[in-house]
């Protein structure tokens, strides 16, 4: 059993996160995200999917992105071309 670093409870099933050269122990999922997940710096919802990166500025969404960035934001795309049947 290992205690987890976010909310100190000591569980069976807690794992071992490797990032950066440095390993964090959690309990759940939801810890994990407390502790690594990035926030958004427009509206400050963790960032738990791609985000979008701004000149090393992170938001959840292109939304955030182009608002908080009218210049720089205006470049984030956020849609995906269809393919054509193979």
């Amino acid at each position: 059993m290992a205690t987890c670093e976010v909310c100190g409870n000591d569980y069976a099933l807690s794992f071992e996160v490797h990032a950066q050269g440095a390993v964090h122990t959690f309990d759940s999922f939801e810890c994990a995200i407390t502790r690594m997940a990035p926030v958004c710096e427009h509206c400050s919802v963790r960032i738990v999917g791609h985000g979008v990166e701004v000149e090393r500025h992170w938001y959840c969404s292109a939304h955030c992105a182009r608002t908080a960035e009218p210049e720089r934001g205006r470049r984030v795309r956020d849609s995906v071309p269809a393919q054509a049947p193979a």
